[in-house]
């Protein structure tokens, strides 16, 4: 009984170091780029109120969370999807900026006619 011991010691201990030599990479590179991206879409206008940066900050959380219990492949996989969140958020703040300009040209054309009117 004794000699088996040792071998499923063993055993086990190669089993361990060949699961951390294969596991993920701690994604940390990752969790700064999605940390950027949630910056640049507060940086543009992104707010709260969007569904997209809300799901990119609990997303955010949840990374941090499975990076801290060492779940890395969790880990990135919350990360990636929260800065695809976060970019979403960023089209949102910049499309909806670029529709209130639209529509400020669009008066400002509108009363240069009615000016134009007025002089003929």
């Amino acid at each position: 009984v004794s000699a088996i011991l040792p071998r499923s010691g063993a055993r086990l201990a190669r089993w361990r170091l060949a699961g951390c030599a294969s596991g993920d990479p701690a994604p940390t590179a990752q969790l700064k780029i999605t940390e950027q991206a949630l910056a640049q879409a507060r940086a543009v206008g992104a707010s709260g109120e969007q569904a997209s940066l809300r799901q990119a900050e609990t997303g955010l959380d949840a990374a941090r969370k499975a990076f801290q219990r060492q779940r890395y492949r969790k880990a990135r996989l919350f990360a990636e999807r929260a800065e695809l969140d976060a970019r979403l958020a960023e089209a949102q703040a910049l499309s909806g900026k670029d529709r209130a300009r639209l529509a400020e040209l669009k008066a400002d054309v509108e009363r240069l006619r009615g000016e134009l009117r007025d002089l003929q």
